[in-house]
């Protein structure tokens, strides 16, 4: 496999943390991985190659004009290494906007998608993540693109989460179908009546956000304003339930004590909840695989981000979208 190419440079830990979650990928788990940035500044890459980009691109720059102009940046760099065939994927905790530009513009859409999305697995007390797209790529969208995104939202949950037949939910503020902005209304009756069963998946109806963390669907489907808002929220959420936990075990002798015992039990389900268990983002309409990685990204997750990258090319991800959107 050609190497999965890193932004070195991108993201608040960058580059030690990037660096060091690239080597352990490579030592660990034998992933080829070429970094791109100033190898100046990288410090002991273990030997990893390295594409030299003497620019970086901030993560308050403007996506779109950074990206025209900052040509020479260790984003566009990695872009460009997938699109000549020297990387087989890319990878960044960087500007997410840029990110997303840098693929789209250098790599190009899979033939047939009208816009790319970003597809964020959001996890629960149990089970498989739930898929939600779009989170941020498109902030006004069409009816018939949130068609798209349940379809390439599906062909995404089969191959990364290995689900047989995932349950597409639109998300609204009611289950029924007569609820939402016309957008939503508009969007359930054009998912309701494409043939779901010959695409291996299946359209559940609308869900509501406090189904975003249960078992209701597989993959929810949105437009990208309300899903990076509904997004954050979860996270925000799921950020100060842990702080709370976390002072209320130390809050007292005897709560330290019980924490000690309870603890290693709740130690899965932290995991679990944890977002550098998934690495980052897809985003899934463009002819090479994107992994958006948070910014705050450390070194276990860009060891998973990088994992999930090199599966996803394994899995020809980008083929089998551009399989089903072109059937």
């Amino acid at each position: 496999m050609l190497p999965v190419a890193v932004d070195a440079m991108g993201g608040d830990n960058a580059p030690d943390a990037i660096v060091a979650g690239a080597r352990r990928a490579v030592e660990e788990r034998g992933i080829p991985v070429v970094l791109v940035g100033r190898e100046a500044e990288l410090g002991d890459t273990g030997g990893i190659p390295v594409i030299e980009a003497s620019e970086v691109i901030a993560m308050d720059d403007d996506p779109g004009s950074s990206v025209r102009t900052m040509k020479d940046s260790s984003l566009v760099r990695a872009a460009e290494a997938v699109r000549d065939d020297v990387a087989s994927a890319m990878v960044s905790a960087g500007n997410t906007g840029a990110t997303m530009a840098s693929a789209l513009l250098r790599t190009g859409r899979i033939k047939g998608v009208s816009r790319p999305a970003i597809a964020t697995p959001i996890p629960g007390p149990s089970g498989n993540p739930t898929v939600l797209l779009d989170a941020g790529a498109n902030a006004e969208c069409k009816a018939e693109w949130l068609v798209q995104f349940a379809l390439m939202g599906s062909v995404f949950s089969q191959t990364r989460f290995n689900i047989d037949k995932p349950r597409i939910g639109l998300l609204s503020i009611g289950e029924e179908a007569g609820k939402g902005s016309p957008l939503v209304k508009e969007t359930w009756g054009l998912l309701d009546a494409v043939d779901w069963d010959a695409l291996g998946a299946e359209f559940v109806g609308n869900v509501e956000g406090r189904d975003l963390m249960g078992d209701e669907a597989d993959v929810v489907v949105t437009d990208g304003f309300t899903g990076n808002v509904a997004l954050k929220s979860v996270e925000g959420t799921a950020k100060n339930i842990i702080a709370a936990l976390l002072e209320a075990f130390g809050s007292t002798p005897e709560a330290q004590a019980a924490s000690e015992q309870l603890l290693p039990a709740l130690l899965p389900l932290y995991q679990r909840f944890n977002a550098d268990s998934y690495g980052g983002a897809m985003l899934l309409g463009t002819k090479g695989v994107c992994i958006i990685s948070h910014g705050s990204s450390g070194e276990e997750a860009m060891v998973n981000a990088i994992s999930v990258a090199a599966e996803m090319v394994e899995s020809d991800l980008v083929g089998k979208i551009q399989t089903a959107v072109n059937a």
